[in-house]
């Protein structure tokens, strides 16, 4: 697996696996498809041995029997192409909002690199026709609703299915819809880019939907975003210590991994104490300060957001085995045999989609607590109700805090976990599921709200910031300075009560662009 990072990216397909990086490149940025000629004669060779079982009197699975619960039935030759057909068609049976597109280029890639390893036993001309779609931009319709984990991500991975024979619901580059009703259908998009559709053969059919594939590719995209995110609440997190007059001697090194070795913690408290370093807002108060500790969402800052980082990387663990596997049901063994399996259960990567849920929903808590914190004037130590020009006739960021209440709320009821549950599916054959799906669906709109959440943290601290500085005369730590640059080419500073909806939106996409730390790294130097 290579990534060439020159525009525009170029993904090689092997037959050994695929980085999370190669992942992001093709669902979010376009990166364009190849696949390297020795997975093709894998590939190959390995369907040469399943159109041997296919012919043979000897039923099996998967190849010469129906599915699931109607697995007993052997199923005459001159029947199998319409078997594949109507397993793709039956099985995309989703409802619902359309996903992301960016979700789906990601079930699309994934899919392709385990037909890739040659474990699976389709043609050549499937895994080429999944590539060729992905490089033309051409994004299948995959509904909300119809995935339960288990059994791969059957429904999702069947909608994409469908648009590889031509049929189904997808979205050409230009973003027109194909396939729907009064539309022209996916087969003359297809055409359009000099693509054949397929006609699925023995085997093909699960192959195409028995994986994981939904679930990890939500799963490795939140991680990237949640490790972005990390270090901009680290930053957000310093700017609030700084506005609300706290110490940054509980940052100190020895007081971390000496003490207490989690190394998420550690690289937090090194981020906050960087970001804080040279404040004279901090210096002008060490000495004859009156308060003997800070409140727990200022003083204990890393050691929750450095709990989160911990558990992104366990979750990173998880996604690095997961895209290691090859799932498939049966699956072609190397020495020949076709097996049936439960690999493609959802458990190991549900239960770390949920992990994830729960810390980033304590994450955006404790952010909360210090907007909050900045907001009153009896804990605020001097700043102004609300940070308002004339509190009284000004709101301020009064409801700035709540739409972030808001927001926190939502994400401690996204942190109820999904994987707990599981509903009977396929006449109780498929009696125990992981509800993977539904796990990563959460994931993301807590990832979402925690970087809204951030974004108002952000816009209130630097307000606090600027009206202490105002207030003294002071200045600002290099790395406040920077970031509070950067945030007021698009949000103004303190002043009397204005449209404040626009302001957070575009603190947001400042936050989401990786600009808010950009710009603490330029002064101080790259951060965890």
């Amino acid at each position: 697996m290579t990534i060439t990072t020159h525009s525009p990216l170029t993904v090689t397909l092997g037959s050994s696996g695929v980085t999370p990086e190669d992942v992001v490149a093709v669902a979010r940025h376009d990166a364009h498809v190849t696949i390297a000629q020795d997975a093709l004669d894998a590939v190959a060779k390995v369907r040469a041995h399943i159109e041997g079982l296919a012919h043979s009197e000897t039923p099996a699975y998967g190849i010469s029997t129906g599915f699931g619960a109607l697995a007993n039935r052997h199923i005459p030759t001159e029947l199998r192409t319409q078997l594949q057909k109507s397993l793709i068609r039956s099985h995309a049976a989703g409802m619902g909002p359309a996903v992301e597109r960016e979700v789906v280029r990601g079930i699309m890639f994934l899919r392709a690199k385990t037909l890739a390893s040659g474990r699976t036993g389709v043609r050549p001309v499937v895994l080429q026709t999944m590539v060729d779609v992905l490089n033309a931009g051409i994004t299948p319709v995959v509904r909300e609703f119809g995935s339960l984990g288990c059994s791969g991500d059957l429904a999702p991975l069947s909608h994409v299915a469908l648009v590889l024979m031509g049929e189904g619901e997808a979205t050409g580059p230009d973003g027109e819809l194909y396939g729907a009703k009064d539309s022209r259908p996916v087969a003359d998009l297809l055409a359009a880019h000099g693509i054949e559709p397929v006609t699925l053969a023995e085997k093909e059919g699960l192959a195409l939907v028995n994986g994981t594939e939904g679930m990890l590719g939500m799963l490795l995209m939140a991680i990237a975003d949640i490790r972005q995110l990390l270090t901009t609440a680290d930053i957000t997190a310093a700017l609030s210590v700084e506005a609300l007059l706290g110490t940054d001697q509980v940052f100190l090194p020895e007081l971390h991994a000496a003490l207490r070795p989690h190394p998420g913690q550690a690289a937090s408290a090194d981020n906050m104490l960087r970001v804080l370093s040279n404040s004279p807002i901090v210096a002008s108060h060490r000495i004859n300060d009156t308060k003997v500790q800070d409140a727990y969402s200022l003083r204990c800052a890393p050691q929750v957001a450095g709990a989160v980082r911990d558990t992104v990387d366990h979750a990173a663990l998880v996604a690095s085995r997961e895209l290691a596997a090859a799932i498939d049901n049966p699956v072609v063994l190397p020495d020949g045999r076709v097996s049936s399996n439960g690999n493609f259960h959802g458990a190991p990567v549900a239960y770390v989609l949920d992990f994830l849920a729960i810390a980033v929903a304590d994450l955006s808590s404790i952010s909360e607590r210090r907007t909050d914190r900045m907001l009153d004037p009896a804990r605020s130590h001097g700043l102004p109700a609300f940070l308002a020009a004339d509190p009284g006739v000004d709101s301020g960021l009064m409801i700035a805090q709540y739409t972030q209440a808001g927001l926190v709320s939502d994400n401690k009821r996204l942190a109820v976990p999904a994987s707990v549950d599981s509903i009977p599916s396929s006449a109780m054959q498929e009696d125990h599921v992981s509800m993977g799906w539904h796990a990563a669906r959460k994931l993301r709109r807590a990832v979402e709200n925690l970087r809204r959440v951030l974004a108002i943290e952000l816009v209130t601290s630097a307000r606090a910031l600027d009206i202490r500085t105002q207030l003294s005369g002071g200045e600002l730590t290099p790395a406040g300075a920077a970031v509070i640059a950067v945030l007021r080419d698009v949000v103004e500073g303190p002043g009397t009560d204005r449209f404040l909806s626009p302001e957070l939106e575009a603190a947001d996409a400042l936050v989401a662009s990786g600009k808010v730390r950009a710009a603490a790294e330029s002064a101080v130097g790259n951060l965890a």
